[in-house]
């Protein structure tokens, strides 16, 4: 496995003769299904459990402990097309997921109530944002427009002291 330095460690698995995948200016090496037999099957029964997927890539994620994360982004890259699917297998510790509606680029730090955006975020409640308590062997599937209009995050947390993999599951479009 090679590993860049960022908050998490990472596995890049694609099918051979794909576009290279390149995200925040890093560009795993890719390596084939044949290499992991196991992953192979965990992607087999994510189509199984998810009729007419067609996933061809893997984006592995390991988190040592509660100082791992994944900060606020969209996996909105072209060579995944303009609708997506993402479908996220979670093992190990539970982490939370955020996913948070994207500012439209006529708003403004300030809602109309006046009441400023990330005060807002904390009290719950907030159409804009949701939160998933991603548990071991869960599946969290993203389609449609989800990476177009929303952001995701899995946050620092000083309590998750455990291991945790993630495996996102994608197409890219050749």
């Amino acid at each position: 496995m090679h590993f860049l330095l960022q908050p998490r460690d990472t596995c890049y698995i694609a099918d051979a003769g794909l576009t290279e995948l390149v995200y925040s200016g890093y560009q795993p090496h890719a390596y084939s299904w044949d290499d992991y037999p196991l992953l192979k099957e965990i992607l087999e029964a994510v189509h199984n459990a998810l009729p007419g997927s067609k996933f061809n890539s893997l984006l592995l994620n390991r988190y040592k402990g509660g100082n791992d994360y994944v900060g606020w982004h969209s996996d909105d890259e072209k060579l995944y097309g303009s609708t997506p699917e993402i479908a996220s297998v979670s093992f190990g510790c539970e982490r939370e997921f955020f996913l948070k509606k994207k500012p439209s680029k006529n708003s403004q730090a300030r809602r109309p109530d006046d009441e400023p955006v990330r005060k807002r975020s904390k009290m719950g409640g907030d159409a804009d944002q949701h939160t998933f308590v991603l548990k071991h062997g869960s599946l969290l599937v993203m389609r449609g427009y989800t990476q177009r209009d929303w952001i995701h995050s899995v946050p620092k947390r000083a309590k998750a002291e455990g291991l945790r993999i993630n495996l996102t599951f994608r197409r890219i479009i050749s």
